[in-house]
């Protein structure tokens, strides 16, 4: 299925889109969210989803409940990362919408999106995000959109770590962004695939944010559509309480800065980066969690374990960069202006931080 897409200062045409839900025994998410991906997107898209390799029954409720949504049968769980690159390779589409099971889409959620995509030229792009089970205040995989901190640290308009915003339609503007949010993400599947997809290596958890950032350092565009609304369950396959979760975001986040940071010294980020995860450690430590203590350990053994491949990846990633685009970069500190300014909201930081906005 395709859809027209009609634009003042653009040429006509016909865009072919693919809504792609990675499925790993996720059966009672389907069960509850595909139907509304279903009615809202046969307009407009392809519903797909990628199962990987589940043993519950997904497969067969597919089959007998939603016999128009179209079935890739991975192998088995890749994980996040390497169950898309796997899937996708086997949807034809010009646009793909990468789509977590446990999202509720909303009526006319795919034209506004595409549409600013055409006229903008982005190459990837996301709705607003809000909270399923609180709906008028924004979620925390992406909210309206992402930036990222001088020293690595990832945050959103409407969510800044744990601090979430009401949805009082102050983000309802179309705005370009650093990263867009992998609960639902546009993404030209050109682009995708000559960037090569999600990194494998990260398993889960930021692989959208460092896909986002190799695709800036060639000088591609991100945003971030207010217009368009889903709901997002999130921790549906990993509660946001494991910690697991936790040490996925330490290692995940010193993997992207290793692979993507060029904007000065890598060494001293990263000396400054182990320092600062040393403090969030004894932070964990001084509140009784020390499971999450010894997941930010973990994490940086594993970041040590994987650092010859990741210096690889940077080096082949340097060697493409063009113009980076570092819109949505922000010059300050995140963890200052929250922690000790008391900045809770996104609206309360200096725009002059953003200097490349």
């Amino acid at each position: 299925m395709s859809w027209r897409i009609c634009s003042s200062t653009r040429d006509r045409r016909v865009q072919k889109i693919a809504v792609a839900i990675l499925n790993w025994n996720g059966r009672h998410y389907l069960e509850k969210f595909l139907p509304s991906v279903v009615q809202h997107s046969r307009d407009h898209a392809e519903v797909w989803i990628i199962d990987n390799g589940s043993t519950d029954d997904s497969l067969e409720l597919l089959r007998t409940q939603f016999p128009e949504v179209k079935i890739h049968e991975n192998k088995k769980n890749y994980g996040f990362a390497q169950g898309y690159n796997e899937g996708l390779k086997h949807i034809q589409a010009d646009i793909y919408v990468l789509l977590n099971s446990d999202v509720e889409v909303t009526a006319n959620w795919i034209p506004p999106v595409v549409e600013y995509m055409e006229s903008s030229d982005l190459t990837a792009c996301q709705p607003k995000i809000l909270d399923y089970n609180k709906k008028e205040w924004f979620e925390h995989a992406g909210a309206t959109g992402g930036f990222i901190d001088k020293y690595g640290f990832v945050f959103c308009a409407g969510r800044i770590f744990d601090g979430f915003e009401k949805d009082e339609g102050q983000y309802d503007e179309n705005k370009e962004v650093f990263w867009a949010s992998g609960a639902s993400l546009f993404i030209r599947a050109e682009k995708y695939h000559l960037v090569g997809g999600l990194d494998e290596d990260f398993f889960a958890h930021m692989e959208e944010i460092d896909l986002c950032w190799r695709l800036k350092n060639r000088g591609y565009k991100i945003g971030a559509c207010g217009k368009s609304v889903v709901y997002h369950v999130g921790g549906g396959t990993l509660d946001k309480l494991n910690p697991f979760k936790t040490f996925l975001n330490f290692r995940n986040n010193l993997f992207i800065l290793v692979k993507n940071y060029h904007y000065g010294s890598l060494f001293m980020l990263i000396m400054k980066r182990l320092v600062l995860d040393g403090i969030a450690g004894m932070r964990f430590l001084t509140e009784g969690k020390l499971s999450y203590t010894l997941a930010v350990l973990k994490a940086h053994g594993s970041f040590y374990a994987h650092l010859g491949g990741m210096r690889k990846k940077r080096k082949d990633i340097r060697s493409r960069i063009t113009e980076p685009n570092r819109v949505g970069w922000y010059e300050s500190s995140i963890i200052v202006d929250y922690y000790f300014k008391k900045k809770a909201h996104f609206t309360e930081l200096d725009r002059t931080d953003f200097p490349h906005s």
